[in-house]
């Protein structure tokens, strides 16, 4: 009975360290590491909603960019944090669910870091140009199909988003299209307004101005709902491919080791400022749609675009260097 009372005692004096801190923060500064440089989308979810957050927990919060390596530098100096709250990340899906199925990379996504939520998503435009003489989906696989390996499909790069949902888009629809990578959206939307490609996926923001003007024509958006910025554009599930689903996501996480009650605090924090309605409608102009979920949540978020991204890179054949 002693040694039990001891070994409660011992227990319970560990956690009180921890307790304690859970209890009192935040009482300092909080470093928000956004893996990419600024101005990008992730830098401005980042911005958005740590600056919403630094007003609820009454602490600011510092943007600390960290580019390199397609996210995988921010997002490892996360994993290696001191576990106490106050350093933290905003990481996508690449980092987080993509690049450890296409390289070898210095963390485990589903057990180096404690999720906190997921923030935003962002869908994936299926678009082709204006001198592609498809009008629809049925219309353009139907050309695809008719003339295998001669159209071209751009994407911001290897292992990106916008080529896996194009891969994805060519396993689902049956087609022979042909990859053609960038370094970035930039390159890739100016070489699809020179009509040097056909088609590509990318994040909505990236290409809606293109679609409004006329310069490229939409087919499908890769989200389950319309987007409220592009209402006349019908998803892939209305078409008939529930499967080609493809959308960019922004999620915060902290080390692995944080305690629960300070990723309580900072879920609270976060979700709160998502549900804002000034938060939401920044998002909204930036083609963003807010999430707010909970950290058991957004790990099985986590593992299943994980599983799901990393079947369509091994179907595929993508080379991989892992």
């Amino acid at each position: 009975m002693r040694m039990g009372c001891r070994l409660l005692a011992g227990v319970l004096l560990g956690l009180i360290p921890s307790l304690a801190l859970a209890q009192d923060f935040p009482t300092k500064p909080i470093k928000l590491i956004v893996p990419f440089p600024a101005g990008g989308p992730n830098d401005i979810v980042a911005r958005i909603v740590g600056q919403k957050m630094s007003e609820l927990m009454k602490q600011p919060i510092v943007i600390d960019n960290r580019g390199g390596q397609g996210g995988t530098l921010g997002t490892d100096a996360v994993a290696k944090a001191n576990p106490d709250g106050y350093t933290i990340g905003i990481v996508n899906a690449g980092a987080l669910a993509i690049n450890q199925s296409m390289e070898k990379i210095p963390y485990d996504a589903l057990k180096d870091f404690a999720p906190v939520t997921l923030c935003v998503t962002v869908p994936e435009m299926l678009v082709v140009t204006s001198n592609v003489p498809a009008r629809n989906m049925t219309e353009l696989v139907a050309l695809a199909k008719a003339q295998p390996g001669k159209l071209n499909f751009a994407s911001t790069g290897p292992g990106s988003l916008p080529h896996l949902a194009g891969e994805l888009f060519k396993l689902t629809a049956k087609v022979d299209i042909v990859h053609v990578p960038y370094r970035g959206a930039a390159p890739a939307v100016n070489d699809l307004l020179g009509q040097q490609v056909e088609m590509t996926f990318l994040d909505l923001p990236a290409i809606l101005p293109h679609v409004r003007s006329g310069a490229l024509r939409p087919i499908a958006l890769g989200a389950p709902e319309r987007a409220a910025t592009a209402p006349d554009v019908p998803t892939t599930a209305e078409l008939g491919m529930p499967d080609v689903r493809a959308e960019n996501w922004y999620g915060m996480i902290a080390p692995a080791a944080t305690p629960p009650a300070v990723i309580a605090t900072l879920n609270k924090a976060a979700a709160t400022a998502l549900a804002d309605a000034g938060v939401k409608s920044k998002l909204a102009e930036q083609g963003m749609t807010p999430v707010g979920d909970t950290p058991d949540h957004f790990r099985a978020f986590i593992a299943g675009e994980t599983a799901k991204w990393a079947k369509v890179i091994k179907d595929s054949g993508i080379a991989t260097t892992k």
